[in-house]
């Protein structure tokens, strides 16, 4: 049964609240590092910290308003947390690509990889649905 209080949904986007926090932190102390102001001052480690901040921003809004629909329309709760741990460890492969001593392109790709997964298969289930009720079909 759908729960408009969206309980599965909430603790992804706490837990991933956190973690774009914990990037935007991230760029302050680049900058600061790097006495840059305002971009990214043509340092690398301030534009690496920008763009982790920048790509999760881009990209995590987007997929847990999509599980916020999946979980409005009744998804099962296990769908939407393999999903949501899914997101989260992609996210943090992404972001150690980053913030590690040797950059692992590895990590980069396989987090990009699997937000594109979570995306895809909550797109497509969405998809689904909405045209499986499209005409009069049974409601939700």
């Amino acid at each position: 049964m759908p729960s408009a209080l969206l309980p599965v949904t909430a603790v992804y986007a706490g837990l991933l609240t956190l973690w774009i926090i914990y990037l935007t932190v991230r760029v302050g102390q680049m900058r600061t590092r790097h006495k840059v102001s305002l971009g990214d001052g043509g340092e690398r480690a301030v534009l690496h910290a920008s763009r982790a901040h920048g790509n999760a921003v881009e990209t995590i809004p987007l997929t847990l308003l999509l599980m916020a629909l999946a979980e409005s329309i009744g998804a099962p709760a296990i769908a939407l947390h393999l999903l949501g741990l899914g997101l989260v460890a992609a996210r943090v492969l992404h972001g150690m690509y980053f913030f590690g001593g040797a950059r692992v392109l590895a990590l980069r790709s396989v987090g990009m990889g699997l937000t594109a997964l979570v995306q895809l298969v909550l797109a497509l289930g969405l998809l689904a649905h909405g045209i499986g009720h499209l005409g009069g079909g049974a409601t939700p």
